[in-house]
């Protein structure tokens, strides 16, 4: 994400936003990865992952490298982006530059708009540090003089309410532009003695701290999860053990000392930084600015073309199945089939898998309906989806209360399986219409995410989805598929086989040929295999969005593997597997990469494409396409680092670019 925002052409606004994106993965990465790597840590645990890495040397070496990144954000920013952004209009005023104008107009705003609403925290014996909550935009005052009580005060905090936008837009008559922000931070520094009346302020500065967010739950001993849930989100999602200290970079060295054993944060988690703590609060100056021409140009989402104009969505799928590739195509048909199961008398239940939905469904507003319309209607929700428990507990108690069968899946598991099933009563009896992909049933994330659906009628996988369900809401073994393959019992073996027969099939002189496209690859015996399979002599390309724990290209071992990965203006979320058979190819998309996690521990399912002519589709959009990528590709070398792919001499080829041209044509 960084690299994108340094690249020049990327439009401006865009190279912005790429920038806030890097802030907000690398916060998430403080919140998850950092904090478990801490605690094993104050466990003494000495060695962890597959390769037993020393915690110690990992947490030092991790340190280091996020410290350049975070200076690489910052420089950025302050030499690059908001120069640029200057130059077309868009300018950030800093206080040294405000005219007496701009001045009065920013002390009014102070007056009116921010002091009702925050509140100054003096500490002192009766008002020890406060808690601070994870991620929230503090600041804390350095003051002296003694208050209207007569006492002393050093400190003050200024804890400030995410109500209050982080960047004030100024009016155009007083900036001279239409575009010019100052940064709430500017502002609070600039005024903030009118909360202290008689005091000298000495200092202000800003702070944010960044917590432990994990869940830790045992399952095993628990009565109710949801119950649980609840009553751990707010105590250990918010007030979790510090990770990260973040102060402004004028900071004095005793007034961050001072804050970190307050928060209980080590010198090593104490990052110095050069504007503003959260640069993902300047987000909102990609919708705030209407300036087309430094964005990418907008898109409309294709209907396929047997879906285009259709009311009866049963008679299109009885026909054929039919393939969705977000967000090029629209998600629009996937709601349209549940909505008219949800008014169709001759549809009888409904079952749906829940991972992350909207806050405001289409798809959670169809469910009550149907239930409200006698539907046999159930819903798997997942509440432990990482940073959406609250949601997902709001939309289980909504749908529970307009009397949908609610079920939270497997204790120990997490559903990630994406399916729908409709059961509808025809003249040839009961039959049964899925939806499965690869991404969740969220609307808004359809838009920018790649992931691929499938809706069908085909008997048999309609059966399997059912008894993935039954599975899912009752007890007893688990359930012989035929399609569908499953995790955790099948999936990991299933895939397995497939790399061992396309080494068989190689060391016989045959084609053996693996395309495989994923978030991550971690699992140590699908790792093992492919590079047995490479020593074989089968070709291996690997499109890897995330993490990768393969090393491709060693001699003797990887030589005929490559590994790249894509980046652009959607989030590349599909996992699509191809597995050549000798000039039979046999093509799977599924909810799960290649983690452990997934494979092990998880409620996946993944689904063929069976028909030719979508199979054919799959290939050339989601694998080809990307191997031909030279605009946002980076391939991974044997030594674990990774190098932008250059067109050369050739015409550059953007994946995405050509998928949204393909659905114009």
């Amino acid at each position: 994400m960084l690299a994108m925002a340094e690249d020049e052409t990327q439009p401006l606004l865009e190279r912005l936003r790429f920038l806030c994106i890097s802030s907000a993965n690398l916060d998430e990465f403080f919140e998850v990865r950092v904090a478990a790597l801490k605690k094993k840590i104050s466990l003494g645990v000495t060695g962890t992952g597959v390769d037993r890495a020393d915690t110690g040397a990992l947490f030092r070496t991790l340190n280091e490298r996020v410290r350049a990144m975070v200076d690489d954000q910052y420089r950025l920013l302050n030499g690059q982006l908001i120069p640029a952004l200057a130059g077309e209009g868009i300018r950030f005023l800093r206080r040294a530059h405000w005219n007496n104008a701009q001045r009065s107009w920013l002390n009014t705003y102070m007056r009116e708009q921010v002091l009702p609403v925050v509140t100054p925290l003096s500490i002192d014996p009766a008002h020890p540090f406060p808690r601070i909550a994870n991620k929230n935009l503090h600041f804390i005052v350095c003051l002296h003089g003694n208050d209207a009580f007569g006492r002393g005060h050093r400190y003050a905090l200024l804890p400030v309410p995410r109500s209050l936008p982080r960047l004030v837009r100024l009016p155009r008559e007083l900036a001279g532009t239409d575009t010019a922000f100052v940064f709430l931070s500017s502002v609070l520094h600039a005024f903030v003695g009118e909360l202290f009346p008689g005091l000298t302020v000495e200092g202000c500065y800003q702070f944010r701290v960044t917590r432990d967010t994990e869940l830790y739950i045992d399952e095993e001993e628990m009565e109710d999860l949801k119950r649980e849930l609840q009553g751990r989100l707010e105590q250990e999602r918010r007030f979790g053990q510090a990770v990260r200290l973040e102060v402004a970079d004028n900071c004095p060295p005793e007034v961050a000392r001072y804050l970190g054993d307050c928060l209980g944060v080590m010198e090593d988690d104490l990052y110095q930084v050069n504007g503003p703590v959260n640069l993902h609060r300047l987000a909102s100056v990609y919708d705030d600015v209407e300036r087309p021409d430094f964005k990418y140009s907008s898109f409309k989402p294709a209907i396929p073309k047997r879906c285009v104009a259709q009311e009866d969505y049963f008679g299109v799928l009885r026909r054929g199945e039919v393939l969705l590739h977000h967000p090029y195509d629209a998600f629009s048909p996937v709601v349209a089939l549940l909505e008219q199961a949800t008014d169709d008398e001759k549809v009888l239940a409904i079952r749906q898998t829940l991972y992350r939905t909207a806050s405001r469904s289409s798809i959670a507003d169809a469910l009550v309906r149907a239930a409200q319309n006698g539907k046999e209607v159930s819903a798997v929700i997942e509440l432990r989806a990482r940073f959406d428990e609250a949601d997902n507990i709001r939309l289980a108690e909504r749908l529970y209360e307009a009397g949908v069968h609610v079920v939270y899946g497997v204790v120990g598991y997490k559903t990630h399986a994406k399916m729908l099933l409709i059961v509808r009563q025809e003249k040839e009896g009961l039959r049964r219409y899925v939806h499965l992909s690869t991404g969740n049933y969220h609307e808004i994330t359809t838009g920018f995410y790649t992931d691929i659906g499938l809706l069908s009628a085909e008997p048999i996988l309609g059966e399997d989805v059912q008894r993935l369900f039954h599975q899912l809401t009752g007890l007893g073994h688990a359930f012989k598929l035929q399609k569908l393959v499953q995790a955790p019992f099948d999936l990991h073996r299933f895939f397995l086989d497939k790399i061992h027969r396309e080494a068989d099939l190689a060391r016989q002189g045959k084609r053996g040929r693996i395309i495989a496209r994923m978030n991550g690859l971690e699992d140590p015996e699908i790792i093992e295999a492919l590079y047995a399979a490479s020593r074989a002599g089968v070709k291996i390309d690997l499109i890897v969005r995330g993490i990768c724990c393969l090393r491709p290209g060693v001699k003797g071992m990887s030589d005929n593997i490559r590994v790249r990965s894509i980046l652009g203006r959607f989030l590349e979320h599909s996992r699509v597997y191809y597995f050549g058979n000798d000039g039979k190819p046999e093509v799977y998309a599924a909810s799960a990469d290649w983690l452990i996690r997934n494979l092990h521990r998880r409620v996946e399912a993944a689904f063929p494409i069976q028909s030719r002519s979508l199979q054919r589709q799959v290939i050339r959009e989601t694998l080809r396409y990307s191997l031909r990528d030279t605009t946002g590709s980076w391939e991974l070398q044997p030594d674990g680092s990774y190098t932008r792919i250059e067109p050369g001499h050739k015409t550059p080829f953007s994946a995405q670019a050509q998928l949204l041209a393909d659905r114009l044509d």
